[in-house]
């Protein structure tokens, strides 16, 4: 019996399609942890009792993408094993019967289908997000940068996927910051739409001068990108410290319209800086049920010590 061919249909338009794949650039060298930095990538230093890029990885789960790219280096093999499977150990976590443990060993491997790739050369995040091209294809995806954690309780993620199927294009988080510090940042210019945390972004300019800012709008490190993203990362220059910029790419994407922000005002952690990443260990330990109440009772001890300058005298028990 001969079968009818039925034609494919033909493929949904990229602004049609859902987001299922994420990418996180993680090939950066951490020079401001050395010398822990040294031999262990700075995404696996430990955020109380887990890797930080794993609080990304399990974000960008949360919001049901179901695909992680990550885009890393040389001296990165910890994080390719940290999300793949651990026979030995779970089998001996398995025989002692330690099922807390197992499932924590094993929860990594589990959250979505975790690929990795090399940058090659550290040429910038726009740089990182093009070698993204082959793997995203003509899909939208977004970008999750390991610095940046994002309070597990926030929706910051669902909310740009929304925006996203709302506005089509482009969307960037914006978060805003005192003056003095927005040229720590990526900055944009904005005009308000009818919703109070959607702004459309009309430029973009990567660590503007701290006189003449177009906002306080820092652009912060989770992303929404169209797939024409790569065409003009494509031709876009090396800008600001030499390095293709992502926000160059997305300032040429914006002058068309077709960038919006989501303003975030909820808890966000930059473990990249050394007294953030101090104060992220302490807020996520203290928020555990697990270690919260003891630690909050030897902080609380530690702080009235310190004040009364008897720190000296203080050992580390609670």
């Amino acid at each position: 019996m001969t079968v009818p061919h039925t034609p494919a249909a033909p493929a949904a338009p990229a602004h049609a399609r859902p987001v299922r794949k994420a990418v996180v650039p993680a090939a950066g060298l951490g020079t401001r942890f050395l010398p822990a930095t040294k031999a262990t990538p700075k995404e696996m230093l430990p955020v109380v009792d887990k890797p930080a890029i794993q609080y990304v990885v399990e974000e960008a789960a949360a919001a049901g993408l179901d695909d992680v790219l990550m885009i890393t280096g040389r001296h990165k093999r910890a994080i390719e094993d940290h999300f793949d499977h651990a026979f030995e150990l779970e089998q001996a976590l398995a025989a002692k019967g330690d099922t807390l443990r197992l499932d924590a060993v094993r929860d990594p491997a589990r959250l979505a289908a975790i690929h990795h790739i090399r940058q090659g050369e550290p040429l910038g995040l726009g740089h990182a997000v093009l070698c993204a091209r082959r793997h995203v294809g003509a899909e939208p995806f977004a970008v999750l940068l390991g610095d940046d954690l994002v309070d597990p309780r926030e929706t910051l993620l669902s909310r740009m996927l929304d925006v996203r199927d709302e506005h089509r294009g482009s969307v960037v988080a914006l978060m805003e910051v005192p003056r003095e510090q927005i040229h720590l940042y990526g900055c944009a210019a904005v005009e308000r739409t009818g919703q109070d945390d959607v702004v459309r972004v009309t430029g973009l300019v990567e660590k503007p001068s701290p006189q003449n800012p177009p906002s306080t709008y820092a652009v912060i490190g989770r992303y929404v990108l169209d797939p024409a993203v790569f065409d003009t990362l494509e031709r876009t220059p090396p800008g600001r410290g030499g390095e293709i910029q992502l926000t160059d790419a997305l300032q040429e994407l914006a002058v068309g319209g077709t960038v919006h922000g989501v303003v975030f005002d909820g808890l966000r952690y930059d473990t990249g800086d050394k007294a953030d990443y101090l104060r992220t260990v302490v807020r996520l330990a203290c928020d555990r049920p697990d270690l919260g109440p003891e630690f909050l009772a030897w902080l609380r001890e530690f702080v009235a010590a310190a004040e009364s300058g008897e720190t000296g005298r203080q050992g580390l028990a609670a």
